[in-house]
Formats: C-alpha cells, structure tokens, sequence
C-alpha cells in the first residue's frame, strides 16, 4: 500500500483521511506521540450530549458511531511504535505500561455530573503534572468554538507540547478529530502529522489549519 494523497498539508501539517492502521507504518518516525483516542465510552452520542446541557444548550454534533469501541491493543502498539516519546490522553482506558507520572488536566467543572478531569498516560519520566482549564459550556476558556464532542482545549495539548521539551519537533496524532493537536504545532512552530478516519472532521481540521497562527503565549 502507498500513502494515500493529504487530505490537508502546509509547510507544518499533513492531514491524512483514512485508518491510521493502514497509515501509520507507512510513515516512517516521530519524535513524539500526541493523541486521544476514543475511549469507548459512546462519548460521540447525540442523545446524551444533549441531554447534559446546563450552563449553556449543549452543541449538536451529528449522529455518529466512531466511539464504539476503544482500538484495541495491537493498534495501541502499532502507533506507539512510531514514536519515541508518547502522550495518550485517556490512557487509563488502554493496556498500557506503568506510568511514572500522569498528566491531568482540571476541568474545573465545579458542582455538575460531567468529570472533573482527564488523564493521559506518557512515557515522559516527569512527576504528575496538572493543568486546570475551564471548558464548560459558555465559561470555559480561551473562546473556542467546539466542533468536536470530545476535542481538547488548544491551552491544554499546547501544555503537552511543553512538557515533552523543545526537541520534539515532529508530532504524529492518529485521532486527529478537529485537528487541536497540529493547530497547537503549527502556532508553536513544530511539525505535525495528522490522521482522521472521518471526512467530517478532515474538513474542520484542514479549515483550522488554513487560520492565520494564533497567539499562545
């Protein structure tokens, strides 16, 4: 198999459109590993998203069926396997190894149902590192639009970039949904490849891709 035509690319971003099973082994290495991918917990489900709207009417995203199931563990190590350094958000769904310290990301939700926090798994050796950001409804932070049921703040995956330190020049996110990942490399000027199996999201990521570069400091 050859690598499929972008779907998306610049001088920093490659977006590919398609199975990263297929793709990654196909793309050579990276210096670090930034993804989050679904969980398996129906995160994607209309009905609930919408019925979990407090502070403000909870968005719309579709119907859509790619939060079934979480990849299981042979894809886990195919895309681990690209990298050198890793960060997997949602790690503590996954077969994983021991993690020295995870990170955490504070949602500072206050009284509601929704969870307070994430975790994501890294091979990093760093002690437990926390980030608060609010991402609720009408208060969350930053004024991001939300295209994606489970899309992390710009702040936050730019926090991880951080973290892996300044020689992490090359990214590879195979759960690209909206694309946060290579919108935070390209503002901070590292290179980043992309990979989304559904077309909607291809097109949200490439349009947040095609923005002038944002301010992150």
């Amino acid at each position: 198999m050859s690598l499929p035509k972008p779907y998306y690319q610049d001088s920093a971003v490659t977006l590919y459109h398609g199975d990263c099973r297929e793709i990654v082994p196909l793309l050579g290495r990276f210096d670090l590993l930034l993804t989050d991918p679904p969980y398996g917990i129906g995160a994607d489900n209309r009905k609930r998203i919408l019925s979990r709207g407090k502070l403000a009417a909870a968005k719309d995203y579709g119907e859509t069926n790619w939060d079934s199931a979480p990849p299981d563990a042979g894809l886990i190590e195919v895309i681990r396997s690209a990298c050198e350094k890793q960060i997997i958000w949602g790690g503590n769904y996954f077969e994983l190894p021991p993690c020295k310290g995870p990170l955490v990301w504070d949602k500072e939700n206050g009284g509601n149902d929704f969870a307070d926090g994430e975790l994501a798994w890294n091979n990093l050796g760093t002690a437990l590192r926390i980030k608060r950001h609010m991402w609720n409804g009408m208060l969350r932070k930053g004024g991001e639009d939300r295209e994606h049921p489970t899309q992390k703040p710009l702040d936050v995956i730019a926090w991880c970039l951080s973290l892996a330190g300044d020689a992490a020049l090359t990214v590879l996110d195979p759960f690209a949904g909206s694309g946060t990942t290579g919108r935070a490399c390209k503002d901070l000027g590292r290179k980043c490849t992309m990979i989304e199996r559904e077309e909607r999201y291809c097109e949200i990521a490439a349009r947040r891709m095609g923005q002038e570069v944002l301010n992150l400091v």
